[in-house]
């Protein structure tokens, strides 16, 4: 019985029983009802049989052609085989020995021969493996299989391995070499503003930047929306005159935290709106824990990496805080960080673990100290030493695989440390010269570079962007970004690109069109926007349809023809009055105006005549006064007597007039 035809059975029998349900539906209800096609069931097909069935035909097909295909070549082949054999026999010598060798044998071995032949003349799909040497049965089953392994004609030969040892190859030294990984061969630069550019926050999916500086501006960057002219899309003051100093996306992008000089951070929606402010504390308290809040300037802050709603920061109070963005009255935990003498220490840098269950901070005394997140009484984790005492240190940052923490110092060195074994750094590198409180470090995405930046002085050189072997510490690479101090410095691993804050006011994106994917790359290849000064010159202009014709304004044609005609108009097109400068001009008042108090402050007022003699002062006008009296003596010219005054006498004569008991008492 054919297979094919078992299969086949089942649908068939299942719409043969339909059609009698339809048949023998019921008649009363029918009747009831009103017409008589009521109550009859649907016809219902099954798909994945007939699916089958046509593809079992489509595979039986093939087969039959194949065969039929092989079976003409290897007709022709043994012809030509046995005229070649008939010739030889006929003139070779040694026609016995190939007499004596069995017609099957000779004729099999000229079929491997043919088949090796063709294998390599053969151009289509292959042929179906153990045709010959199988059942029917058999032959379906792995035709079915190899349809399903294979799909399309086959490859030539040595091509697939070839591409993959090629493949495989250049992964390898892409592996072996994580230079070649760094994506600098273009970048771009965003014009944050004059001062330095101190913050720099990089959402999850890499669709907007943020920047904020010491001229206390937040700018928020859209890379999609950007054109070549590369214009930020909203600048605000968050926290008014103070300065940035750190900004960072949550784990989802929506909100941003803003940490400033004051003693409240900030949190932001991604449109730059304020979502909440941290409250601030009660400074008279002297147990920071029992304070809702910071007292003091805040020095760095970062999201939770799993929690969504929870941050981090740190001041100059002396504590680390965590928070809840759905509560802005309290804060949500406490940890004090304390010296050797267990006295309060500064933290000036902190940060969460990878997978948020530790929290680590950098303090003022040298020392880095790790809590537990949920147990914040003792450190977990310490190290006393870490750098050099009264310096701050800048950044703290794990690897992405969460075993090593790197750390910056105030005291121009970077290191790294495994925080099981925290007495000694595993690597450490000197003279990196850092002048900013937020100087960073971060590790690229595959976790086998390091990179940080260096700080210049002004008018001596360059700042660079420097790359080190995670695991020997070796200098493999640096960048020369601008003459100018390197603050910041961020490697997306989404996008494959690094940002860069400078001293100078710039914010810099390095990316390679091949290695790196969106961010920069989108608005570079857009161009710049067209300044429409025709729309904005010309006046609005107002749709009356059911106006008068009298009462209707002429139709604008162009933009051009009418600003020709406003230029001729005296009335549109009168210059501005400039400022007046000066006393005044042109019947205008000036600057100090025409009042009898504006005239006496500007000519009495300011006189700056030296009178070191105030007598003479007075008396300079009396000789005027006599000769050409004016107001008061001629009024009292009969009855005022004639004025005398006195004459200075000389110290001897005075001395000489004084009586007996003064001057013995000189």
């Amino acid at each position: 019985m054919d297979p094919q035809g078992a299969v086949g059975a089942g649908p068939l029998t299942a719409e043969a029983s339909h059609v009698e349900q339809m048949e023998g539906s019921d008649p009363e209800l029918a009747a009831i009802m009103g017409f008589s096609g009521f109550g009859k069931k649907a016809r219902t097909f099954d798909l994945e049989a007939m699916f089958e069935q046509t593809r079992r035909t489509a595979v039986e097909r093939s087969r039959k052609i194949l065969e039929a295909r092989v079976r003409e070549e290897d007709n022709q082949k043994e012809k030509s085989l046995r005229s070649q054999h008939e010739d030889v026999d006929s003139t070779a010598s040694g026609s016995s020995v190939m007499g004596a060798c069995p017609t099957l044998t000779c004729r099999e071995a000229a079929s491997s021969e043919s088949e090796d032949g063709s294998d390599e003349e053969l151009i289509g799909p292959p042929l179906p493996p153990q045709t010959f040497n199988q059942g029917p049965a058999e032959d379906t089953d792995d035709d079915d299989d190899d349809d399903d392994e294979f799909i399309g004609p086959p490859l030539p030969p040595g091509y697939k391995d070839s591409d993959d040892d090629d493949d495989d190859n250049d992964m390898q030294e892409e592996d072996n070499n994580p230079v070649k990984k760094i994506p600098d061969s273009h970048e771009i630069t965003l014009q944050h503003g004059t001062k330095t550019v101190s913050a720099l926050g990089l959402d999850p999916s890499g669709a907007r930047l943020v920047t904020g500086g010491y001229d206390y501006d937040v700018r928020l960057w859209d890379f999609a929306g950007m054109d070549a002219s590369l214009q930020a899309f909203r600048s605000l003051q968050p926290c008014e005159c103070h300065q940035i100093k750190s900004l960072q996306y949550s784990s989802t992008g929506d909100v941003i935290l803003v940490v400033s000089g004051n003693s409240q951070a900030k949190v932001l929606d991604r449109d730059g709106f304020p979502v909440m402010e941290c409250v601030k504390g009660d400074q008279y308290i002297v147990d920071m824990a029992n304070t809702k809040g910071h007292t003091a300037m805040l020095n760095t802050g970062c999201w939770h990496p799993k929690i969504k709603e929870e941050f981090l920061t740190c001041s100059n109070d002396g504590t680390v805080r965590t928070w809840d963005v759905n509560n802005d009255k309290q804060h949500k935990g406490v940890f004090k960080p304390r010296s050797v003498q267990g006295k309060r220490v500064v933290p000036t840098t902190c940060t969460y673990s990878r997978d948020g269950k530790l929290i680590a901070a950098g303090c003022q005394d040298g020392s880095i100290q790790i809590w537990d997140r949920n147990m914040n009484v003792h450190t977990k984790f310490h190290c006393r030493q870490a750098h050099a005492p009264v310096t701050d240190t800048s950044c703290l940052t794990f690897s992405y695989d969460g075993t090593v923490l790197a750390s910056r110092g105030g005291d121009d060195t970077l290191k790294t440390w495994d925080i099981r074994q925290f007495k000694k750094p595993l690597n450490s590198v000197e003279g990196l010269s850092s002048f900013f409180p937020m100087t960073d470090c971060c590790f690229s995405p595959d976790d086998k570079l390091l990179v940080t930046g260096t700080s210049v002085k002004k008018g001596s050189g360059n700042g660079k962007l420097i790359f080190f072997e995670r695991e020997t510490f070796q200098k493999v690479y640096e960048i020369e970004v601008t003459d100018a101090s390197v603050v910041r410095c961020l490697w997306h691993p989404k996008l494959n690109q690094i940002m860069v804050g400078t001293g100078n006011g710039l914010a810099k994106v390095y990316y390679d069109p091949i290695k790196s994917q969106r961010g920069a790359k989108l608005c570079v290849v857009k161009t710049k926007r067209k300044a429409r000064q025709a729309e904005t010159l010309t006046q609005d202009y107002i749709i009356t349809p059911h106006a008068l014709p009298m009462f209707r304004e002429p139709r604008q044609r162009s933009t051009r023809k009418q600003l020709e005609k406003d230029r001729l108009d005296p009335l549109k097109s009168h210059k501005p009055e400039p400022p007046v400068a000066g006393p005044g001009r042109g019947g205008r008042v000036g600057t100090h105006g025409g009042t009898l108090s504006s005239y006496i402050v500007k000519n009495i007022a300011l006189d700056k005549t030296d009178d070191s003699n105030p007598r003479e002062a007075i008396l300079r006008h009396a000789k005027e006064a006599e000769d050409n009296p004016y107001w008061v003596a001629p009024a009292y010219s009969k009855t005022q007597p004639k004025t005398v005054f006195a004459e200075v006498e000389s110290e001897e004569d005075e001395t000489d007039n004084k009586p007996e008991w003064k001057k013995r008492k000189i």
